[in-house]
């Protein structure tokens, strides 16, 4: 009987370390999907802003010796820009209604296109800061990143109560965003800056337990499904990571 009853514990112990063994795995391939969306983003924004500024003068300046190309005037100064604008919203809730039909890898090729397509939306950003800021700020965000995410993580506190109330802090967020495209006020776009930050930083820790969890739950599913659960999870963690920099952006970084 003592003998059965070191087998048991002995084959649950093995079991618990394969469980953990798969974790890891299934967090890593989530981190570095996500690291490759983000360089990606990274290198079409300073890509298109580079063709859409130039020192030859044309009708369209922004800055003292800085003018619009006609692709720079098409993607920013024309109703395209609107477009540009929508679309990465277009390709999130693509990627989530239609994940179930796609395969793993079709999934994370979309993501990666969609990471390309948010490049170009927020490229403007290197016509308006300078580029000193934006690489302080993104590292600011990385580091918090890092930090939010590895306390999701590690912490044996449930958090999962976080998420009605980030949800509703996100709508507000969304909904104050649009009225300011109207009213352009600089205080309401301060508030909602600051709000941003606090509900991405809350977002990323609170996803990271989450998305925890749901492997536990998924493991057994086969291959393909954790693959397109890890598309999902580098998703929701990317567009934490972009809006924190982006409203850090607007709070820290300094304007040409």
């Amino acid at each position: 009987m003592a003998e059965f009853q070191t087998v048991r514990r002995a084959g649950a112990g093995v079991r618990t370390a394969q469980m953990d063994a798969g974790l890891r795995a299934h967090m890593n391939k989530i981190y570095a999907t996500m690291s490759v969306g983000l360089l990606i983003t990274a290198l079409a924004a300073w890509a298109v802003s580079g063709l859409a500024v130039s020192s030859v003068p044309t009708e369209y300046m922004f800055a003292e010796g800085r003018y619009l190309t006609a692709f720079g005037a098409a993607i920013y100064a024309s109703p395209l820009k609107w477009l540009i604008m929508l679309s990465p919203l277009a390709f999130v809730f693509g990627i989530s209604a239609g994940i179930n039909r796609m395969s793993a890898s079709t999934a994370q090729t979309v993501f990666y296109a969609f990471a390309a397509v948010m490049g170009l939306s927020i490229s403007s950003i290197f016509l308006v800061y300078t580029g000193m800021s934006i690489v302080q700020v993104f590292l600011v965000t990385a580091i918090a990143f890092a930090g939010l995410s590895l306390y999701g993580y590690t912490t044996q506190r449930d958090i999962s109560g976080w998420g009605s109330f980030l949800i509703m802090g996100l709508i507000g967020i969304i909904v104050a965003m649009i009225v300011n495209i109207f009213l352009a006020s600089p205080a309401l776009m301060f508030a909602i800056s600051v709000l941003g930050v606090l509900i991405f930083a809350g977002l990323t820790a609170y996803d990271t337990q989450r998305l925890k969890s749901e492997y536990l739950q998924l493991a057994g599913h086969g291959d393909d499904y954790l693959g397109k659960a890890a598309i999902l999870g580098a998703l929701s963690l990317y567009l934490n990571f972009i809006n924190m920099f982006m409203m850090l952006l607007s709070l820290f970084g300094n304007r040409e």
